[in-house]
């Protein structure tokens, strides 16, 4: 048996070529956690008729981001930097919940090279039911039907972990400066939306959010800042507002520069590829906005990484 402690990170995944969009959306929309379509019996075939319909315009927005999503090497990336931070007694891995490697392929890798100790960390910020729930769910269930003994410890949130602030408060600050004046820049985060059903029901998604936002502020300082949600994925109400709407109408209210703070993704993927840097890039610039800009992904940001360690470092004494 190996003394080595596992580190799982649990992520969402994307499709690793074209062929690959319509089952990955086939996983996602077939996921209860995330969605609840119908009764749960009817679900995969409602979810078959949404995905046959949305798949093709799906295709190509993967098509105008080079074909595939790059989050499995970014978050391998992540794992590799991680590793090398916490020393030879760690070894990554990783379990996308709606792509490859998945959970199962990961628990294998682990149980091949002898390990049982594990950290399971999630890479979203915030916590969610949607996200971290639905991948700490699956991690659960693959472990009880495969009667695994690892020996497991969870990180499922980090929302306001000093250096995840200090990190995306650098990536503000840094974005400011492409601006020629950056007092008249509108900030505007923007967050992965959920059903508004979702947080009446208690989920901590938005009060995690809106915690964030304001810890960064506190680090950049006074400027125009506000909060909105994409990619909405259904027809139920939504987190609001949202942020083409936002767009819209910060470019009615005369507003033409804007700075776009991608929220609740620490690696770029089709939301900050495609959505931000190429659909709401496009609208805004139709409707005046002259000077759009989106900051870097944290990725595999030292900071962030540093982060990351600070989190496994803290439970493996705990």
């Amino acid at each position: 048996m190996s003394d080595k402690t596992a580190l799982l990170l649990l992520q969402m995944g994307g499709p690793d070529s074209l062929d690959a969009v319509h089952p990955f959306l086939m996983n996602l929309f077939t996921d209860r956690d995330i969605i609840k379509i119908g009764p749960a019996f009817l679900q995969p075939f409602i979810a078959r008729r949404i995905v046959n319909k949305r798949a093709p315009e799906v295709t190509e927005f993967y098509r105008r981001i080079g074909g595939k999503s790059p989050i499995r090497e970014l978050t391998e990336a992540q794992g590799a930097g991680l590793q090398a931070l916490l020393g030879e007694r760690f070894r990554s891995f990783v379990a996308m919940r709606y792509s490859r490697p998945t959970t199962i392929d990961a628990l294998a890798a682990i149980k091949r090279e002898g390990i049982k100790r594990v950290v399971a960390l999630s890479l979203y910020p915030h916590y969610s039911k949607a996200t971290t729930g639905s991948s700490v769910n699956e991690l659960q269930r693959v472990l009880k039907e495969a009667k695994a003994d690892f020996e497991i410890t969870y990180i499922d949130r980090f929302y306001n972990h000093p250096l995840y602030i200090k990190a995306l408060a650098g990536k503000v600050m840094r974005g400011l400066q492409a601006f020629p004046d950056p007092k008249d820049v509108e900030i505007v985060f923007s967050a992965h939306s959920l059903p508004q059903s979702f947080i009446d029901e208690g989920d901590p998604y938005l009060a995690h959010i809106q915690e964030t936002v304001r810890l960064v502020m506190e680090q950049v300082g006074e400027a125009n800042h506000l909060l909105c949600f994409q990619s909405k994925a259904s027809k139920v109400k939504w987190l609001e507002p949202s942020t083409e709407a936002t767009i819209q109408r910060l470019a009615r209210e005369g507003r033409e520069n804007l700075l776009m703070v991608p929220l609740s993704f620490v690696s770029d993927h089709i939301e900050t590829l495609y959505e931000i840097d190429i659909q709401y890039a496009e609208e805004a610039k139709a409707h005046g906005i002259k000077r759009f800009v989106r900051t870097e992904s944290l990725n595999s940001d030292p900071m962030f990484l540093d982060c990351l360690a600070d989190l496994v470092r803290t439970t493996v004494k705990a």
